[in-house]
């Protein structure tokens, strides 16, 4: 099973990471464009603090959201907050998220997620790691892919590769990072294109961020396109 202690101390470094970074903007910075389309940077802290908030529904046996729409609309309501507001959120909510998992609870219980996702409660504090530290790349304030801690890079592309892994839309690809690594994902059959290139790439080419495979090299056909997250 997933070790959750680790990876809740994984969170709170993430946070703490954060949080520095935020502290240095200033409230016209977070009416600038992000590296997500059409969100500032006030979207992406109004959708993290949320996020939190969701989290703490699905350990308590909640929805995680009361509807997609309702989770749109409380990003948008919050994007436009003065920084302090959105940096006291953010602590806030952190705060309440950590506070969930403190308690003794089965860790190897089934817990739903966002549209009818199920996952394990043990690998929750993973998924909150990653929009933790995913999102800070999001922010465009400097913290790049490259920049990730490298035991959160090959988790996040083993996890993405399986969530694309049996997708017809996506051809039999095998992905090769610089280092040795290797990992395969896309519909089954013998991988008919190989993907190349650094570890971060090969995370840009799987999220669709950064830039979204341009570093990376291919044999045996283009770079196959991938559903959006």
């Amino acid at each position: 099973m997933t070790d959750h202690v680790h990876d809740l101390r994984s969170v709170r470094e993430a946070t703490d990471r954060l949080l520095t970074a935020v502290a240095k903007l200033d409230n016209a910075a977070l009416a600038e464009e992000s590296h997500l389309p059409g969100w500032t940077r006030g979207h992406i802290l109004a959708h993290l603090a949320r996020n939190a908030d969701a989290l703490v529904n699905v350990f308590e046996g909640r929805p995680m959201y009361e509807s997609a729409a309702a989770r749109d609309a409380d990003i948008e309501r919050d994007a436009g907050r003065p920084l302090e507001e959105h940096l006291t959120d953010l602590r806030d909510s952190a705060a309440r998220f950590m506070a969930t998992t403190e308690p003794d609870q089965d860790w190897s219980r089934t817990v739903e997620l966002r549209n009818g996702i199920t996952d394990l409660a043990a690998n929750v504090p993973f998924r909150r790691w990653v929009e933790a530290d995913l999102h800070h790349v999001d922010l465009n304030v400097g913290y790049e892919l490259s920049d990730l801690p490298d035991e959160f890079t090959e988790r996040e592309i083993v996890f993405l590769a399986d969530r694309w892994s049996g997708r017809p839309e996506v051809p039999p690809v095998a992905l090769v990072a610089t280092d040795g690594r290797s990992w395969r994902t896309g519909s089954a059959g013998d991988p008919a294109v190989t993907v190349s290139g650094t570890p971060a790439g090969l995370l840009a080419w799987l999220a669709g961020r950064g830039d979204k495979g341009a570093s990376l090299t291919t044999s045996g056909g283009p770079l196959p396109g991938l559903p959006p997250l």
